[in-house]
């Protein structure tokens, strides 16, 4: 078979030659809402968060798939720890967990930091204060879009 054949309906009649397809779910006949339920949600599933004290911005997915959610709460028992670590090693642990599959971008001054490299670097970096900010900001994005998973 070939691809003027494919091209060809049933009856014999040439397709559509534009090629276009359907440019809705309207076009198939289906009625979908996709209303998040969030005026702030941007796309690809993400929304900004302030940090407090004017420390910048953070955007932050609003979405962690099964995998993530259960290598997260394994990280928050100590289970990918030594044993000799101790319960707070966990807990730092588990909020660099969180920052990097969370966090897409992060704003200081006007300076905007992307990349997860680059994230995890100004991670590491930052003062106790910008630390502290960023652990509010991300518990208040998981009790807000991600209410059962655990926040440290």
């Amino acid at each position: 078979m070939g691809k003027r054949s494919r091209r060809r309906d049933r009856d014999g009649a040439p397709k559509d030659p534009s090629g276009a397809g359907p440019t809705s779910f309207a076009d198939l006949g289906l009625d979908l809402d996709l209303d998040l339920g969030a005026d702030d949600v941007t796309e690809g599933g993400t929304v900004p968060a302030e940090l407090a004290g004017g420390l910048g911005v953070l955007t932050l997915r609003t979405v962690m798939s099964p995998g993530t959610r259960t290598e997260y709460a394994a990280v928050r028992r100590g289970d990918r720890s030594s044993p000799s670590a101790a319960r707070e090693d966990a807990w730092h642990r588990a909020v660099e967990f969180l920052y990097e599959r969370l966090v897409t971008g992060w704003e200081v001054a006007g300076v905007p930091t992307t990349g997860q490299k680059a994230l995890l670097q100004r991670l590491r970096v930052a003062t106790p204060g910008e630390r502290a900010a960023i652990r509010d900001a991300l518990r208040a994005h998981l009790a807000a879009h991600l209410p059962d998973v655990e926040a440290p």
